[in-house]
């Protein structure tokens, strides 16, 4: 009994070392994109991912397979991509960041985009990207 004890806490305290707050989350997958590793990128997304434009309200994405395209073809076709934080809040289960991006489909131009990021039982749920109207 007492080994079976002393096992469940050590499992139980593992678990809790796990556990990451929202942008622990969200700081872990923007190193991932600025690696243009994939695999860990989309390790940090639901199945049900979504992705929207906020200038128009659109959904641009869902679910993981249209995100993985996504990510695919940005990270192929920009070599030197790398997002950088200019500021960050974080409030409940969001995470809003404001990023200056360089090197995207080799672009020497950075621009700037504002990312919300939502999370639900430890991953990215909801992305809404807000861009300056031209």
């Amino acid at each position: 009994m007492r080994n079976y004890m002393v096992l469940l806490l050590l499992l139980s305290t593992s678990f809790i070392s796990q556990t990451q707050t929202p942008e622990e989350i969200v700081e872990a997958s923007l190193a991932t994109y600025n690696r243009q590793d994939i695999e860990g990128f989309m390790s940090y997304f639901s199945e049900d991912i979504t992705l929207y434009d906020f200038n128009s309200g659109q959904l641009r994405a869902q679910g993981t397979e249209q995100i993985r395209n996504i990510f695919e073809e940005l990270f192929k076709e920009s070599p030197k991509l790398h997002s950088t934080i200019v500021n960050r809040l974080s409030f409940d289960n969001k995470v809003i960041d404001h990023e200056s991006v360089t090197g995207a489909r080799g672009n020497k131009t950075a621009f700037e985009v504002t990312m919300i990021y939502e999370i639900k039982d430890q991953k990215i749920f909801k992305m809404t990207s807000i861009q300056k109207t031209r």
